[in-house]
């Protein structure tokens, strides 16, 4: 696979250097000089000194032929103006972190499936550590080529749960409504908007991304003013 990440922060490094040694493509945007020259005589990858939100700094990172766009900078509006950047760009997938949980309603409601709360991924942990039972890194049950891969429900998409027509290796394990935990089996139907998780093997995520990838804004714009 091929990775961008926009920003030399300690999570895109720890995160590039464990890709490398799985033998991906890395390239890492950084508007710093002094840290990518640095970097630079340390890890096996790529650099390019510019700001990721920039359109045509990400241009340049050859977006179609990307399968993975890590927008991870220390400032939210970076990593959310780069990521609906980098969307419109054509890259196939994009992952957006912040940290100031306010602007998750703002990531979803641009279609930015992917967001990652930094905070309260974190948070998650200690509450389970402090609630007594043994903690489980996700690393140490989703090993091989198992994956996860979660979507929110559109309208085509409340159905029970055995009309999906998922591929062969994918099967919905859970669902959150409106925060909330639940199992699923067979006969649990679906609800617009209900986040789902898919336990699927690898050779499925190209055609699941497929099948919810959301279309662009400008897209969704254009569709909205269209004539009749």
């Amino acid at each position: 696979m091929r990775i961008v990440f926009v920003g030399a922060g300690e999570l895109s490094i720890e995160t590039a250097n464990a890709l490398i040694k799985k033998g991906h493509e890395v390239v890492i945007i950084e508007t710093d000089k002094t840290k990518i020259e640095e970097l630079s005589a340390e890890m096996d990858c790529s650099f390019l000194q510019g700001d990721g939100s920039h359109p045509n700094v990400l241009r340049e990172v050859n977006p179609p032929h990307t399968d993975f766009l890590f927008c991870l900078t220390n400032s939210d509006q970076v990593n959310l103006i780069a990521s609906l950047v980098g969307r419109s760009l054509g890259f196939k997938r994009v992952v957006t972190c912040i940290d100031d949980p306010q602007f998750e309603g703002i990531c979803h409601e641009l279609g930015l499936q992917d967001t990652i709360v930094r905070s309260r991924a974190i948070s998650r942990y200690l509450e389970d550590m402090a609630g007594g039972g043994e903690t489980v890194e996700l690393c140490t049950v989703i090993k091989d080529e198992a994956r996860l891969f979660s979507f929110i429900a559109r309208k085509e998409d409340a159905v029970e749960v055995r009309d999906m027509n998922l591929p062969t290796g994918a099967k919905v394990i859970c669902y959150y409504r409106e925060g909330t935990f639940s199992h699923v089996d067979e006969e649990t139907t679906l609800h617009l908007d209900d986040e789902i998780v898919i336990l699927t093997h690898s050779k499925n995520l190209a055609a699941l991304q497929e099948r919810w990838q959301l279309k662009p804004v400008q897209e969704q714009s254009e569709d909205a003013v269209s004539p009749e």
